[in-house]
């Protein structure tokens, strides 16, 4: 496979317009160790050529195979820990004071391989536990990736021991879910049925997805240009209710729109509430 200089740089156009990443000018071996097996099935030697063949053949379902290689990224149960503790201890508390009666909707945007929309359905089944009847009316979580095939493993909720062991507690692998199998464990029902996925492209309209109480949107945001980074988080603020929260990731920043967002720190950590 050739990563030349000319060839990384049509597909870094081709990939942003795709997707909206920017692939950093020093990334061809990124790019050579998700797209080499791929490109080898097609029997495609550069990446000129590779988008040369999506362009021509629009239909062949290579362009999202392309993509979903160049998303799915592996993530972690509770990643960074404190949002899930912030989500517990201030903002549902918050949010079922101020609504009362009505079900609570939660999106986790570019959801991966599911962990966060699981983590986050596991943290509402603990603050029930603690505080009954509070949660009457129910909670969905819609959780969007651009990946399908990604998207079609998340909805099994199966998990092999590897995946397990990246940051879930012995009592919630206990309590949350049931073998299935050498190696292989199934998130319990219950948790399961509150997250609903859908293939959703972040650069795409937000309209058909509704009003939300709560956006994750975490560790994505640092793989797109400053421009699309705030068109993002612009939109974000439209399906946000008045009040609602906006969790990034640890290292990521609102960076500007003062009009749309106000910061609360919490402790530790720092989210986001639309105005």
């Amino acid at each position: 496979m050739s990563t030349g200089n000319l060839d990384f740089e049509q597909f870094r156009v081709f990939l942003e317009k795709a997707c909206g990443i920017l692939l950093g000018e020093n990334k061809q071996y990124l790019v050579s160790s998700r797209l080499n097996k791929l490109m080898e099935q097609q029997g495609i030697k550069t990446l000129t050529e590779l988008v040369q063949r999506i362009q021509s053949q629009p239909r062949s379902g290579l362009r999202e195979q392309v993509v979903d290689a160049m998303t799915t990224n592996e993530t972690l149960w509770f990643r960074d820990t404190y949002p899930f503790e912030v989500l517990k201890s201030k903002v549902l508390p918050e949010m079922l004071r101020n609504s009362p009666g009505q079900r609570l909707r939660i999106w986790s945007a570019a959801c991966s391989s599911g962990q966060e929309p699981y983590s986050i359905s596991m943290t509402l089944d603990e603050y029930e536990r603690s505080n009954i009847g509070q949660l009457k009316m129910g909670a969905q979580i819609v959780a969007t990736d651009l990946s399908g095939a990604m998207l079609a493993n998340c909805k099994t909720g199966e998990y092999d021991s590897l995946a397990i062991a990246r940051g879930l507690s012995q009592e919630r692998l206990q309590r949350y879910f049931e073998p299935k199998g050498p190696g292989r464990w199934a998130i319990k029902a219950p948790i399961r049925s509150r997250v609903e996925f859908r293939s959703f492209n972040l650069l795409d309209s937000y309209a058909a997805l509704g009003k939300f109480d709560i956006v994750f949107c975490r560790n994505v945001l640092i793989y797109f240009s400053a421009q699309v980074k705030k068109d993002i988080l612009t939109r974000i603020h439209a399906t946000l209710k008045p009040g609602g929260y906006l969790f990034l990731g640890a290292s990521e920043a609102l960076n500007g729109l003062p009009d749309l967002y106000q910061m609360v720190q919490c402790s530790p950590g720092i989210i986001y509430q639309a105005k």
